[in-house]
């Protein structure tokens, strides 16, 4: 079995951060989402993953390199535009040849990892196996119907009225009975060749598309609010650990990882918080669900529940909380007179202001 791992796309919902970054580079706990799916393939026993890349390819393939740090052998499949998730099969046509496959979205994180969905399907083989999760605002994702025993009987994307509230969960197992499904796909009223449609495709035909209903953690980190919640849970499970410097009129309260080389001095740090190798913290205080990253300089500032990039500086700020924070930025206070906003932001950039 091989998986396909899709790492396009242009993240529009992460914008400022995207313009520079790719979304599946975003770091949760100071590491980058798409780890946690290389990992979670490579602890449910796969080792050949193909890699769908599109404009990004080489900040992916300079993170990601042969997949060796994984366990993994890495190929990578350059994708001419975000067309939809059946046309990432078909560009993988080749690579994939005869061999079933697991299809994991590069910005999807779920918790329990996916070993007992890839033994089930080894054991049985459905043509199709999805998970499904229940969601609030079904039309927003792809929708399954299921029948009074559970069986799948429908699909749609995005549907104006949805017919269930169970959303496709971004992990899709297949056996190669999808290519011929995907190769009669037409696109669809978004210009997409839809997943969906192609495992509508199978069911028309007969063939069995078996689904899981998971309970577990799922989140789609293709948003700010979803990206900082999902900090905040990888963030619950940390183990605290102090290989940096902290002197001794600093306090660490809770789970607080200080990584190498970090300096934190005269601050109070609440955890669970991470603070990212070759970092400086100084007289601040560092609120719960907070990650750091590398090489941050945060001073005479107050910020929680906040992901802060490589490289950013915070400097005199009083408070700071549930923000994405990006690579090289600088934070200072506004001058007190005259009492206005100075504001330098890129294209889709969302600002909230206290007046």
């Amino acid at each position: 079995m091989k998986a396909l791992v899709l790492a396009g796309g242009s993240g529009t919902r992460l914008r400022p951060i995207t313009h520079t970054s790719a979304k599946q580079l975003v770091p949760v706990a100071n590491k980058p989402v798409l780890y946690y799916a290389l990992e979670s393939l490579a602890q449910a026993g796969i080792t050949e993953v193909g890699i769908v890349v599109g404009d990004t390819h080489a900040e992916i393939e300079s993170a990601v390199g042969d997949g060796s740090q994984f366990g993994l052998s890495v190929t990578y499949l350059r994708q001419e535009a975000p067309l939809g998730l059946a046309h990432a099969v078909m560009t993988a046509r080749e690579y994939l040849g005869g061999d079933d496959f697991v299809m994991y979205l590069g910005d999807n994180f779920i918790v329990g990892g996916i070993e007992d969905l890839v033994s089930r399907f080894r054991e049985e083989r459905p043509a199709a196996q999805i998970m499904l999760t229940k969601v609030a605002e079904p039309e927003q994702f792809g929708v399954a119907e299921l029948d009074v025993d559970g069986r799948v009987v429908g699909l749609e994307e995005k549907p104006a009225v949805p017919k269930s509230d169970l959303a496709l969960v971004g992990v899709y197992l297949f056996t190669p009975a999808v290519h011929e499904a995907v190769g009669e796909l037409k696109p669809s009223w978004r210009g997409e060749l839809e997943i969906t449609d192609a495992i509508q495709w199978l069911l028309d035909r007969g063939h069995r598309v078996e689904s899981t209903i998971i309970s577990g953690y799922w989140k789609d980190t293709g948003n700010v609010t979803d990206m900082l919640e999902v900090n905040r849970l990888v963030l619950e499970s940390l183990e605290p650990e102090v290989a940096g410097s902290v002197d001794s009129t600093s306090q660490l309260i809770g789970r607080v990882v200080v990584e190498p080389g970090a300096v934190v001095r005269g601050s109070r740090i609440v955890g669970p918080v991470v603070i990212g190798s070759g970092s400086e913290v100084s007289a601040s205080y560092i609120g719960p669900y907070t990650s750091i990253a590398r090489d941050c300089r945060i001073s005479n500032s107050e910020i929680e529940y906040s992901i802060v990039l490589p490289r950013a500086s915070i400097s005199g700020v009083r408070r700071i909380e549930a923000s994405l924070i990006g690579h090289d930025v600088e934070v200072t206070p506004a001058p007190h007179t005259p009492r206005a906003h100075r504001l330098v932001l890129g294209d889709h950039s969302k600002v909230q202001i206290s007046s």
